[in-house]
């Protein structure tokens, strides 16, 4: 076999063997050129939850090829976008808001820290402090990276990273530790938003903590007035049970971080979801310069309409419909495309 140009991620190829090239996918199964089916028990790293190929969202990327394509969203809009907005804050937790589209789930919530200290920063506040847990994962760019659990992935770019405050994680029958060591950092009055994977942490070693961690944390912060981000990049979207992990725990976050199974399509799409409160200081005064940012957007309308039939029965993995009520504004950031745009 010819040595493959492509260089894969997560991969040391010097030790690994020649990938398995695959043919075609169907459902729940890849087809390499060998003729053997293998199960995408991962759904090709949480993405396909519909399965391969599904033909309602076949069509639609068809269909919505024929419209858009890359569309500047700094000075124009367009319909797909505001309606799957609309759908989105509507399955989401009450109280969201906005919905901020970026394009990984890595950029998500890379987007959900700026947003946070660019909040405090607008206000003139002096909070720059994100409390993280340890064992924790939040992507692959340098502030996702500096978020996250410290490893082999990250060493090299160690001086790259800024410094974290971390919680250990809340061990069974320990919780009360992690509770008290997050109120000891918050009476600094330095901290800017914590930022957790709800109720499980996956790429840490799938290691799960009750709602009621979640729910105290979410008090804590609320006292202290400091911002809570939920990264659901992995526990949304049915994963756990509820539409999002946060429901579990009757918590509605600041900002909720989301990506994946959203598009079950050969396309990246992530969101981020913020709340009003804290969205406004967010936007520069009229005589300010733009700060520069990457803001890729939805070139096609076949999330929107994949994701109707959904919010139609008002469900997911679960059979009671609707959302539960609670309290406050919050908003969303998801992964839009791969085009971008500089804001």
């Amino acid at each position: 076999m010819t040595p493959s140009p492509v260089w894969h991620p997560f991969t040391q190829h010097a030790l690994e063997p020649p990938m398995k090239r695959i043919v075609a996918t169907e459902g729940a199964y890849l087809f390499d050129e060998d003729g053997n089916r293998i199960l995408d028990a991962i759904s090709s790293w949480w993405v396909i939850t519909h399965g391969h190929r599904h033909r309602g969202i076949m069509a639609a990327i068809r269909e919505a090829t024929e419209a858009y394509d890359q569309i500047i969203f700094a000075e124009f809009t367009h319909e797909p976008a505001e309606i799957l907005a609309e759908r989105l804050l509507a399955f989401a937790p009450s109280g969201l808001k906005h919905v901020f589209y970026s394009d990984s789930g890595s950029t998500a919530v890379e987007v959900a820290i700026k947003m946070a200290l660019g909040t405090f920063h607008n206000r003139g506040i002096a909070r720059d402090r994100i409390v993280v847990m340890e064992h924790g994962y939040h992507g692959d760019t340098i502030g996702t990276m500096s978020a996250g659990e410290r490893g082999v992935f990250n060493a090299p770019f160690e001086p790259l990273l800024f410094g974290v405050d971390r919680l250990p994680f809340p061990e069974l029958g320990r919780e009360q530790e992690t509770l008290d060591a997050f109120e000891a950092i918050c009476r600094s009055g330095k901290v800017a938003a914590i930022l957790v994977e709800p109720l499980v942490l996956g790429a840490g070693g799938m290691k799960f903590y009750g709602s009621a961690v979640l729910s105290a944390l979410k008090e804590i912060a609320g006292r202290y007035g400091c911002l809570f981000i939920a990264d659901e990049v992995m526990t949304g979207w049915g994963r756990t049970g509820t539409r999002f992990a946060c429901e579990q725990a009757g918590v509605t976050p600041d900002i909720l971080c989301t990506s994946k199974g959203l598009t079950g399509v050969p396309c990246r799409w992530r969101q981020l979801f913020a709340q009003q409160r804290f969205s406004r200081p967010i936007c520069l005064p009229t005589d300010a310069r733009p700060f520069s940012i990457r803001v890729p957007i939805p070139p096609t309308q076949s999330p929107a309409r994949r994701l109707s039939p959904i919010c139609r029965s008002g469900k997911t993995n679960r059979s009671k419909p609707g959302l539960p009520s609670l309290p406050r504004s919050t908003a969303i950031i998801c992964d839009a495309s791969r085009t971008t745009i500089d804001l």
